[in-house]
Parts: C-alpha cells; structure tokens; sequence
C-alpha cells in the first residue's frame, strides 16, 4: 500500500555515509532510526532510482542542492535523498554533485524502506532490481503532508520547485 497525505512515514531504517566524526556518529556509514530523525522536525524527501543515473544526477538532485537555501526558509529543517543503495555509494554521489552538508544521501541498500513506503519499483529489465520510485514528499513531524510521485519514467512532479511552491 502506497503512502498518503496525512499518513506516519513508517518505521525503518536508512544509512548515511558521515564524512567527519562527531559524538554519537562514527565515520563511515551510520545506521538511523527514521523516526528518530523526523521528530519534531520538517523534512523534504525525495526518492529516486539510483545514484550516477542521468536524470537523478543531473537533475533531481542538482534542483534540490540549488533550491535548498529557499526550502529551507521556508522552514524545511533538513533535505534528503533516498535510494537503493549502500551508504558508500550514496556519500561518494552526495559528494560528486556538491550536496554534502546540504541534502543528506540517505542509503536505502536492500530497498526496505522504499517497500515500507510503498514506493519501491522493479528496475529488473534494466538489470537495476528493486530501486526507488521517483516521488517527493514533506514530513512534519513524521507525518506526510505533501507527496509528489512520478508516473513512470517521468521527471515533472518531483523536482525541488515542485515542493517549493507547495511551501
């Protein structure tokens, strides 16, 4: 069952890849508790297909890295990147397009998080298995308040103007 307005985002899990060591976060990729993360706070997310694939790096991400400093005046507390993929991959990306310390590249690697969403997608016939749809959403307090998904193969609902302009 697909996520909706209104809907808790779901228990799980997502790894970042920490570049510089602090208290309570090792160097590497660490383990968070999505509702750990989302309490209390205001999250854009958006998901996508995968890391270095052309769309996502050079659109979907790129938008979001661009518009961050507006998103977040308008009170977004944090901008994350969700997609199948290991947390090696996804800090290696994050730090490709310029996004380290802007969008946190949070790495879904066997996909159960984008299951438990309801967005995951079969990418088999592109020799990609399980990945992400790609979709956009806003979390207050853990609760969905706007969500953008795509229709197959498209790239116009998701994109960081989008949920700018649904600030």
């Amino acid at each position: 069952m697909t996520i909706k307005i209104g809907d808790k985002l779901p228990e799980g899990a997502l790894s970042e890849f920490i570049e510089t060591e602090t208290e309570g976060c090792s160097l590497g990729p660490n383990t968070f508790n999505v509702q750990d993360l989302v309490k209390g706070k205001k999250i854009a997310i958006f998901g996508l297909p995968g890391a270095y694939t052309p769309t996502c790096s050079a659109q979907h991400v790129p938008g979001y890295v661009k518009l961050a400093d507006e998103l977040k005046a308008k009170g977004v507390d944090e901008i994350w990147c969700i997609s199948v993929n290991d947390a090696f991959v996804m800090g290696a990306w994050g730090r490709d397009q310029k996004a380290t310390g802007i969008v946190r590249m949070m790495a879904d690697g066997n996909a159960a998080y984008s299951k438990a969403l309801g967005l995951d997608a079969d990418f088999s016939k592109f020799g990609m298995g399980t990945r992400s749809q790609r979709y956009s959403l806003l979390a207050v307090d853990g609760v969905v308040t706007q969500l953008n998904i795509e229709q197959g193969g498209k790239f116009e609902v998701s994109n960081a103007e989008t949920l700018l302009g649904q600030l």
